[in-house]
């Protein structure tokens, strides 16, 4: 089948949905109220109506076709990737290369990125092993401790496959630092920062954090901050919305508490992510795999 995307659309009381080509191109829509189908274009005819038979059910019927005159197709709001108000006009979102095996970031396993740089810069095995004999501790010790969060959160993670859910991991950003993983599914897009602190006790407040009671750390205002930039990349390459939310996840503490008036960012130990696995109405499946394609493609990000 084509890359076709369905994408609602409402405005002066009409609801409607639109079948779409990669590049923007209406090749048919449907009135949601009377799901009658109007075919554009008629070689996407069958796959078009495939389609909209899983947002409408059965009983849509096709109406005429349009006629030769041209036909100036209603176009949703784009919101840019730095502002919040609307976009005027019709802008195409750009276009990326073929995905090389090389770019792949559905290659990267938990934890990508701190891997790769143990294994530029850390400890050489002889290094680890005396270490380990002579029970000495390590400027390297938080990086192994981070690896491990990275992990059991990527294992938490996978468990959402059946839901629906696609997950990345490790991925780079372009102003620098990594991504640890980003959560795709019917129930939106997730950038998850993974916090490792075994026993301790955490307090997340609207900016900041506090372990143990210690200096304050600036997680929850870090998170936000690399939401904003996720769909600025994400929404450079789709023909639609894509809404982002933080999330922070807190490996091994003893105890976490958030603080009242924080509802910008989630906030959860890492058994309780499965709690974003029933959450849909976000995504369609047909955008959770354009948003999925985007994101795994290494130079989207790079260009950022």
């Amino acid at each position: 089948m084509s890359d076709l995307t369905v994408n609602p659309w409402k405005r002066h009381g009409k609801d409607r949905l639109y079948v779409n080509l990669p590049d923007g191109t209406a090749v048919a829509w449907a009135d949601r109220a009377t799901k009658v189908v109007t075919i554009k274009v008629q070689k996407y005819r069958d796959e078009a109506l495939a389609l909209l038979r899983r947002h409408l059910g059965d009983g849509i019927t096709v109406g005429s076709p349009p006629s030769s005159a041209p036909v100036s197709r209603p176009t949703p709001p784009v919101r840019h990737p730095s502002r919040s108000s609307p976009r005027r006009g019709v802008e195409r979102p750009a276009s990326l290369p073929p995905l090389s095996p090389g770019e792949d970031l559905a290659r990267n396993r938990p934890g990508a990125s701190l891997l790769g740089m143990i294994a530029e810069r850390g400890p050489s095995t002889a290094q680890r092993l005396r270490a380990k004999v002579l029970r000495q501790s390590s400027d390297w010790d938080s990086w192994y401790t981070g690896l491990e969060g990275e992990r059991r959160v990527g294992r938490e993670l996978a468990r959402l496959s059946p839901l629906g859910w696609r997950v990345l991991h490790g991925i780079e950003k372009g102003n620098g630092g990594d991504i640890d993983h980003l959560l795709i599914g019917p129930g939106g897009v997730f950038n998850i920062n993974t916090k490792t602190h075994q026993g301790a006790s955490v307090w997340v407040g609207d900016t900041m954090a506090r372990v143990n009671g210690g200096q304050p750390q600036p997680y929850a205002a870090a998170s936000r901050a690399e939401a904003d930039y996720v769909r600025g990349v994400l929404g450079r390459y789709c023909d639609f919305a894509v809404a982002v939310e933080p999330v922070l996840v807190f490996v091994g503490v003893e105890s976490l508490r958030r603080a009242a008036t924080q509802f910008t960012v989630r906030i959860y130990q890492e058994r309780e992510v499965a709690a974003l696995g029933p959450l849909t109405g976000k995504l369609t499946p047909e955008q959770v795999e354009r948003v999925y394609t985007v994101a795994r493609h290494r130079r989207a990000w790079l260009k950022a």
